[in-house]
């Protein structure tokens, strides 16, 4: 989630994930729900925050568990509370982001994610978004990361020895995991119940000759095999060799790279398999890792510190909730 929004819970994602599809009569009602400095809240607002969040209208999340909505309801209160609060303080400070500036960072994720302006307005209109509020959502996440700049990330600094620590902490997260890349030729069995036909045996029979004389895999491959990645020349990708069938794991561990299998038969009918490639098990360096463990402590750091600020603010500020 971009901006602000990235140091709050995102409540609904594991509180709602499946609503019913059948319709709940909306609350049409508008009210103000909280009151924070000179500022109100509406419940107009804050249902368009909880639609914004979870995507599905406030009524149908109410009725699918309504504990859990009115509890997620009130998380959100507090960010948006925490957002006016923020609000406030860009104003304070006199944080402004320019229409110039404003197009030009719509244009670079435009750019980014290749769309034309066109893909922009369909997707918009998918979340029920028209550009201009498009526009100013975007104006208040980029004044919000101004504001975070401003009073967070400019007083933080990772220092060499906590990027040592976590590293000597965490280093299970940095070992890489034994993976297989494997090719297959699949001659399936027409009939699964009954024995491999003889002409089905002698078919892969060949293609293992034909192979070891020395015919490309990936070529017979697409020419014969019956199973996923033919197009591909076989080439399934990796595999942890813990997810593979007993029996072909251990096949593939006495097998060298380019090493191709003799025939190996199931009922479902005749594999041949190519080791393409192995990685095995190890730990990255400190200096492979270095810059994902300064981003992590650095993101870390960031959410530790504005937790803080904002916690500060909310001391110094008038809120009162009416629910």
């Amino acid at each position: 989630m971009r901006g602000f929004k990235i140091f709050f819970i995102a409540v609904f994602v594991t509180t709602f994930w499946q609503v019913s599809a059948m319709p709940v009569p909306a609350e049409i009602c508008n009210r103000v729900v909280a009151i924070v400095n000179n500022e109100v809240i509406t419940l107009h607002e804050l249902n368009g925050k909880i639609r914004q969040l979870s995507g599905v209208e406030p009524s149908l999340l109410e009725a699918q568990n309504k504990e859990g909505y009115l509890d997620a309801r009130r998380k959100v209160l507090d960010l948006l509370i925490d957002e006016t609060i923020a609000h406030d303080k860009i104003n304070e400070i006199g944080i402004e982001v320019t229409q110039k500036e404003l197009e030009a960072a719509v244009e670079r994720i435009k750019e980014r994610n290749q769309l034309t302006h066109e893909d922009l307005i369909s997707g918009l209109a998918g979340q029920g978004l028209t550009y201009e509020q498009y526009l100013e959502n975007f104006k208040k996440e980029m004044e919000q990361m101004r504001l975070i700049d401003f009073e967070v990330k400019s007083k933080i600094i990772i220092r060499e020895e906590s990027i040592k620590q976590y590293y000597d902490d965490h280093g299970y997260e940095f070992r890489s995991h034994e993976k297989v890349r494997l090719a297959i030729i699949i001659l399936k069995n027409e009939n699964p119940e009954g024995p491999i036909a003889p002409s089905l045996s002698m078919k892969a029979e060949e293609i293992v000759t034909r192979i070891k004389a020395g015919e490309d895999f990936g070529d017979l491959a697409r020419r014969y095999s019956q199973g996923p990645g033919a197009a591909e020349g076989g080439d399934l990708g990796f595999f942890n060799p813990a997810q593979l069938d007993t029996d072909l794991r251990e096949t593939i561990e006495t097998m060298a790279v380019g090493e191709v299998s003799g025939p190996i038969v199931s009922p479902a009918g005749i594999q041949i398999i190519k080791v393409l490639e192995k990685q095995e098990t190890g730990v990255k360096t400190l200096e492979e890792v270095r810059d994902a463990i300064y981003d992590a402590l650095y993101k870390e750091e960031i959410n530790k510190r504005f937790s803080s600020w904002i916690k500060g603010l909310r001391e110094q500020a008038y809120i009162k909730i009416i629910f």
